[in-house]
């Protein structure tokens, strides 16, 4: 069939044609969206899940909720090699523009530019040449203490914004790469804003063990935010989410090919996309049949193993790899932290560092008290798949 046509769009943070399965946690973060637009307290939200099961996408809706609920909205990606100041600032610093167009917020927009000229200056931020027409307020902003400063940004931003008669909606990416200080600190600034009822809410995404840091860094942060999880896809789901573009399109699937696609996918988001995308043009005609999805697995497999897998495993030293080896050697997680060193032959104690390290790079994660598995779905078969070929 035609590629030009073919509806998928497998992609890191690419919207799918249908989006499908995640009705509830749409709805859920559109009621604390006007929530807070009718001056009402909302939970914020932080979306946790493994990767490709598309929370960016989620975060992505999201923020169109809040736009069309008339907020200023900034959207940041947490890094492993900048600081949240440095992430914030020019976001922060965006918002009191647009906000100073406002007559009746003027007066709070310039206490809030002094604030953060002396954000900027006490954590040293710098983004290009941008300065801040306003002289700097001394005690506001300037503690140097993270928490402290963060949160009284939070507080000035969030009286501009309800002089204004207009709202904040904050959506950080990738939350697990912030440190525990820096956690610690968009926890209080949330809370410090639902204290004073300002116009601003917060939502996150990020890898499954940010529920347990969040409470770690906070004990109130569970009754702070609602921690909805994004998963695999059920069966209608899945089949929504491949169904509905063909039919879009004119094209039709039997139910035995949909099977098909789920069994070999486990409903990850992602890779239902893949496989979709590949089954479209692997086939000659319409209705897309269970012999077509067949001869698309190969391609589709080849395709992450060589982007979406290999990506991942290059980010490892050799040590660190022979760690995940090791996992994938033991079949389908989560596996006994006790295991993996037994298969290695060292003792648990010994391995601590290396599985932190592979932790901190967001490729494993801890379920439950001395358990370990993938943050990447499939990515066990990928690495016994590697191990197989090297042997051949």
């Amino acid at each position: 069939m035609d590629p030009v046509r073919n509806p998928f769009s497998p992609g890191a943070g690419s919207p799918p044609p249908e989006l499908a399965g995640r009705d509830a946690i749409i709805e859920s973060a559109d009621i604390a969206i006007q929530r807070v637009t009718a001056g009402r307290s909302a939970r914020s939200q932080i979306l946790l899940g493994l990767r490709g099961t598309g929370k960016t996408v989620l975060l992505n809706k999201i923020e169109k909720l809040a736009e069309d609920a008339h907020y200023l909205t900034s959207f940041v990606e947490a890094p492993e090699d900048r600081s949240l100041a440095e992430l914030l600032y020019p976001k922060m610093l965006q918002v009191l523009r647009k906000l100073s167009g406002y007559e009746q917020a003027r007066v709070a927009v310039n206490v809030a530019l002094s604030g953060l000229r002396n954000f900027a200056s006490v954590f040293q931020v710098k983004v290009g040449e941008v300065e801040i027409g306003v002289a700097p307020a001394p005690g506001r902003a300037d503690t140097g203490h993270l928490e402290l400063d963060l949160t009284e940004m939070f507080e000035l931003i969030g009286q501009a914004a309800q002089s204004a008669g207009r709202a904040w909606a904050l959506l950080i990416d990738e939350v697990q790469y912030l440190s525990g200080e820096e956690l610690s600190s968009i926890i209080v600034a949330v809370h410090r804003a639902n204290q004073r009822n300002l116009p601003i809410i917060t939502v996150a995404a990020g890898l499954p063990q940010i529920a347990k840091l969040t409470g770690d860094a906070k004990s109130y942060s569970e009754r702070l935010f609602s921690y909805p999880a994004v998963g695999r896809l059920d069966r209608n789901a899945s089949a929504d989410a491949i169904r509905i573009p063909l039919e879009l399109e004119g094209v039709g699937i039997t139910d035995d090919a949909i099977d098909a696609i789920v069994e070999a996918t486990g409903g990850y988001p992602f890779f239902l996309q893949e496989w979709a995308f590949q089954s479209w043009n692997t086939a000659e005609d319409s209705p897309i049949d269970r012999a077509d999805i067949e001869r698309a697995e190969a391609l589709a497999i080849t395709r992450l193993d060589e982007g979406f897998f290999k990506v991942r495993l290059d980010r490892l030293t050799n040590a660190e790899a022979e760690y995940v080896d090791a996992m994938a050697d033991l079949g389908q997680g989560p596996y006994k932290s006790a295991e993996v060193a037994e298969k290695l032959g060292r003792e648990p104690s010994a391995l601590g560092p290396r599985r932190a390290s592979i932790i901190s790079k967001g490729m494993i994660y801890s379920p439950g008290y001395g358990d370990i598995d993938f943050t990447v779905p499939l990515f066990d078969d990928f690495l016994r798949r590697r191990k197989q070929a090297q042997v051949n």
